[in-house]
């Protein structure tokens, strides 16, 4: 009986996330066959001496749609995409989809900063997430960004490392070497928006939330309790999963970065690598208020 409300509770999410279902069929246009290798430059962040990553960073703030026309991502070009759920099962005091009982369809993209995807590289890696409502087909997302390190680490492996959506950077010859990019890039956002250095959560609290207090945890954390496959060099061979294979995150928030309540789960079930996942999928950063 159990199982029969699981399998129906789930189909119901699916059919009412209709901005979910489009979204991942976007996604999955053009899959690779082999592997790309984008690459970052400072030259790509100008054309024509115009500012192509304050226009970048304008729509990142300000657009909220899940789906784009082609266009390059300046910073994180290289990533792979999955689906599945976003399940809260402890208590605690938190709003909107931070409550509870909440279980809403989710679609992630993981990605490595900069140009290096393979083992034995400085890699900065990202997680964003976009979060569907469940009782508002057309709702805009929730979405949130969490990084391991902004300046990258030589982690071996992807599941050797935690995110969090306010990243330490660590100095390095990576951060050196791209002194002038990173230069720019936070010259630009910090232009744009107030605390550029963490990335705030209250578009998952106020999701679907009907009362008016709204309560937002000020630290999200991400750990990955599953393995990946550690015959691989690139983080999207490593990540990609095959068939009943799955990624199980655990989600913790804090409010001092001290002591971390557990609140569920983040159950990734199906993985692609595609165009539509590199150069049409966009992620809206929410402005710190």
């Amino acid at each position: 009986m159990k199982k029969i409300f699981i399998i129906s509770l789930l189909t119901t999410t699916f059919l009412l996330s209709a901005n979910f279902e489009s979204t991942w069929k976007s996604i999955q246009k053009r899959p690779y066959i082999t592997l790309p290798q984008y690459t970052v430059s400072y030259f790509k962040l100008f054309t024509n001496g115009i500012s192509n990553i304050t226009h970048d960073a304008n729509r990142t703030l300000n657009s909220h749609k899940d789906i784009l026309p082609t266009f390059e991502k300046l910073a994180h070009p290289n990533g792979i995409c999955f689906k599945g759920f976003w399940n809260i099962t402890q208590e605690n005091n938190f709003s909107g989809y931070f409550k509870q009982g909440t279980l809403a369809p989710i679609i992630v993209r993981i990605s490595s900063a900069m140009s290096n995807t393979k083992s034995g590289e400085i890699r900065s890696f990202g997680l964003a997430g976009k979060l569907f409502s469940t009782t508002q087909p057309k709702a805009n997302s929730a979405n949130f960004f969490l990084i391991d390190d902004l300046g990258g680490t030589n982690a071996k492996f992807f599941s050797d490392i935690t995110l969090t959506n306010e990243p330490k950077l660590s100095l390095n010859f990576s951060v050196l070497n791209n002194f002038f990019y990173a230069l720019e890039v936070s010259k630009v956002f910090s232009k744009l928006d107030m605390n550029p250095t963490i990335r705030q959560l209250y578009e998952i609290s106020q999701m679907d939330e009907k009362n008016k207090k709204i309560k937002t945890p000020k630290y999200l954390k991400l750990t990955l309790k599953t393995q990946t496959n550690h015959s691989t060099k690139d983080f999207r061979e490593e990540l990609t999963l095959k068939k009943s294979q799955y990624l199980l995150f655990n989600i913790s928030v804090s409010e001092n970065k001290k002591k971390w309540q557990q609140l569920g789960t983040i159950k990734l079930t199906t993985s692609i690598c595609s165009f539509g996942c590199d150069k049409n999928l966009h992620f809206h950063h929410p402005k710190f208020q």
